[in-house]
């Protein structure tokens, strides 16, 4: 995934913009290269391959070889490099799809399984960070504000229906909105079920646990071409060596999508910053996650040590020389948005980037075989606002399937739904 990393503090280097190799925006920046795997160099056997060694697959990895399962990760590029680098990591039970709108497509058990899973998700996703050493995880709040007056009624009967089928919600008038966070908005939903994590260093940590239990971790070793055979798959590297295994899980982002002749999402392009750290601190920010109802929407996050991530303006750009050409006057935007959002904070930019992600068009996921390739080839497209919380479901799903069982969610998060 190619994406352009800018450094905007002409004081601190003395190259703008700096162009790192596969393009590693803050995540990398900030942790250095943790690990690097070895290139595949012999032929191998494995019960599951993953292809991509992200967040996705780093979490499929993890819960399967938990399982007793002996699995083989590859990666065409360093592990985490692709579009882990680029997350923001908000986790969230929110769907960008709001529940009312979740109901009419999916209708309403579905659309309710659906926030309920991502919630519980969120929740098992704090338990996995907090047992491993050298991960950032915070528990936080989630604040989803009304862009304007119109949007205010529409999350007026959004926050009734979540709470109406237990959901965690609070609603919020603007005063009580504006006294806690110093945000003028009509109205606001405010959740308890939420964090923030690094994914790039959980994506490592998962991994060498991974390789702890016996799994195996490639980097730069790119999948060439596979063969769904009776017993197995036959995958093939670029390079030549083969890999043989029961189940194959292409786990790629959005590059998974080459190995489909149907079109099941959208690519799209998002931008960020990283400010420098925040003076006179961020109050109410501090543990509460924000997002507007606009679309595409402002989105902002705080780090452990003061900082404010920021992203949103998404466009419809799939041309990577394109979209980074955009990042200096998006970045300028998204510090302009930020300063009329919170005219109280004294934001300067450290960071910009810019990265390609999909969405589908009801904006969950797809996990399990495509009639494409038969049942023994899985793709992970965890897609959307969602990508980190969706991984942890999709990896239950994959374990429950390789298991004989059939998880609550795999109808819907299949592509059967595509026929509806």
């Amino acid at each position: 995934m190619p994406l352009r990393l800018r450094h905007e503090n002409p004081g601190a280097a003395t190259e703008n913009a700096i162009d790192l190799h596969s393009g590693h925006p803050w995540w990398v920046a900030k942790s250095g290269l943790i690990h690097s795997y070895p290139g595949l160099r012999d032929e191998a056997r494995c019960d599951v391959l993953i292809v991509g060694a992200g967040i996705t697959g780093a979490l499929i990895a993890d819960t399967l070889s938990a399982a007793g399962m002996h699995v083989c990760v590859i990666d065409r590029r360093e592990a985490g490099w692709g579009s882990t680098s680029a997350s923001t990591a908000l986790l969230q039970y929110e769907i960008d799809t709001e529940l009312q709108d979740l109901v009419e497509i999916v209708g309403s058990d579905d659309a309710v399984l659906a926030y309920h899973s991502c919630e519980d998700a969120v929740k098992l996703l704090g338990e996995l960070a907090r047992g491993m050493r050298g991960v950032e995880f915070r528990a936080m709040k989630s604040l989803y504000l009304a862009s304007n007056a119109r949007h205010g009624k529409r999350l007026r009967k959004e926050g009734s229906l979540r709470r109406e089928h237990g959901l965690d919600v609070l609603t919020m008038e603007s005063q009580e909105v504006r006294a806690r966070y110093g945000i003028d908005a009509p109205v606001a939903l405010l959740t308890g079920v939420a964090a923030e994590v690094d994914p790039y260093q959980l994506a490592h940590g998962l991994l060498s646990r991974v390789r702890r239990r016996g799994g195996v971790v490639h980097g730069r070793t790119e999948l060439g071409r596979f063969q769904p055979q009776r017993s197995g798959v036959l995958a093939h590297t670029t390079d030549g060596r083969s890999i043989r295994c029961q189940h194959l899980v292409l786990a790629a982002g959005y590059e998974s999508q080459l190995h489909l002749g149907q079109r099941v999402a959208s690519n799209r392009s998002s931008y960020a910053i990283v400010s420098e750290p925040v003076d006179g601190g961020l109050g109410g920010l501090r543990d509460t996650l924000v997002w507007e109802s606009a679309r595409p929407y402002l989105y902002l996050r705080t780090t452990h040590d003061q900082r404010l991530i920021v992203g949103g303006l998404d466009d419809n750009v799939d041309i990577a020389i394109k979209r980074d050409a955009s990042i200096g006057w998006k970045s300028a935007r998204l510090v302009k948005q930020v300063r009329t959002l919170l005219p109280h904070l004294q934001l300067r930019t450290a960071f910009a980037w810019a990265g390609t992600f999909a969405e589908t068009e009801d904006g969950l996921p797809f996990f399990g075989p495509h009639p494409q390739h038969g049942a023994r080839v899985h793709f992970a497209m965890a897609y959307g606002g969602n990508g980190i919380t969706y991984s942890m479901i999709g990896a239950r799903i994959l374990l429950d399937a390789f298991q004989g069982r059939k998880h609550p969610c795999a109808d819907l998060f299949s592509f059967r739904r595509l026929a509806r």
